[in-house]
């Protein structure tokens, strides 16, 4: 009559034996639970061009996060509509839960007030994995446009009223609306041209296309070659990757930040131990002193966070963009 208690014991030790190897081995909670996710390739579907931040920072990822999972991770690429394209893509063919979302904040906290209709909803559709960085953004110039500082360049574009064009990487992203923030400060007037993408943006003000832009670090190389200038970092608190380059707020323009939130989404269908295991396997990798420093070289700076902590910070800047984008009577077209 005391076999069967005893046998529970017996069976209790033996999982908690089995328990204390599987944490030896890293085959801790999650990866425990679901031993058969993934079952095939991880699709990372990025919202922006090949060489932006958000591509760049995938493909740093990219094979660690492969290693880490048991299963290759491929990148595909579908820039435009401020992450609407690759955010459809995922909502609608993502259904075998091997495929997540790269894209900027503002798909979820900009897109939905930007866009008259909207293929998929982010707030129904997508759930967040994690906060991949947030980058700060830096007003770059042509080289061969005059102004050498902020200061030179306020007086040239109120000289030259109308006359300026700059690039972003899409209407309603954080670019755009930085950029915005920085005429309304200045009271300075500029014509806006949306490229699918930061990158596209940066090559067409190094070939003078157009004449600036706020773009993320990625430009560093371009400014030591003397292909870019660089005024001044739209962010409260200066880079720790370029700490001479002064905030707008110092050169006496206030208010004016735009600092990008890089997250990773899932479908909304896909399993609470799915998006755990992504989300243990990313935040480890991003606290790891070389990616970490990798990220820091381009103007990002690694945030590990739970789901949760990210969806609060993308709360906030709903808040704050909803009123940038009705006070400039911003929209998609």
């Amino acid at each position: 009559m005391y076999q069967r208690p005893r046998r529970r014991r017996a069976i209790a030790m033996l999982a908690a034996s089995l328990t204390g190897w599987s944490t030896l081995f890293g085959i801790t909670g999650v990866a425990a639970q679901t031993p058969s996710w993934p079952a095939k390739p991880v699709r990372l579907v990025v919202a922006f061009p090949s060489g932006g931040l958000a591509d760049v920072m995938a493909r740093l990822l990219q094979q660690p996060l492969g290693q880490a999972l048991g299963q290759p991770v491929v990148i595909d690429n579908r820039g435009g509509a401020g992450g609407n394209v690759a955010g459809a893509e995922v909502v609608h063919n993502g259904g075998d839960g091997h495929t997540f979302l790269v894209t900027v904040s503002t798909t979820e906290s900009v897109n939905p007030v930007l866009f008259a209709r909207m293929p998929f909803d982010p707030h129904k559709d997508l759930q967040p994995v994690a906060l991949l960085a947030n980058s700060q953004l830096f007003l770059i110039t042509r080289p061969s446009l005059a102004p050498n500082s902020l200061k030179e360049f306020v007086a040239y574009a109120r000289a030259h009223p109308g006359t300026l064009s700059y690039g972003s990487a899409g209407n309603g992203t954080t670019p755009h609306l930085g950029v915005e923030l920085f005429k309304q400060s200045a009271g300075i007037s500029a014509t806006h041209v949306p490229y699918r993408g930061a990158a596209p943006a940066i090559q067409d003000v190094m070939a003078g296309q157009i004449d600036f832009s706020l773009a993320p670090g990625t430009v560093f190389a371009a400014v030591k070659a003397a292909k870019l200038k660089i005024l001044a970092v739209a962010s409260r608190n200066r880079s720790a990757s370029a700490p001479d380059i002064p905030t707008f707020s110092e050169l006496g323009l206030q208010d004016v930040y735009a600092d990008t939130l890089f997250g990773v989404y899932a479908p909304s269908h896909v399993a609470p131990e799915v998006i755990a295991r992504m989300n243990r396997e990313i935040n480890h990798l991003l606290a790891l002193p070389a990616i970490a420093a990798r990220f820091l070289e381009l103007g990002a700076e690694a945030v590990p966070l739970q789901p949760s902590e990210y969806k609060a910070m993308v709360r906030a800047e709903t808040r704050l963009f909803t009123d940038i984008l009705k006070s400039r009577a911003i929209t998609a077209d």
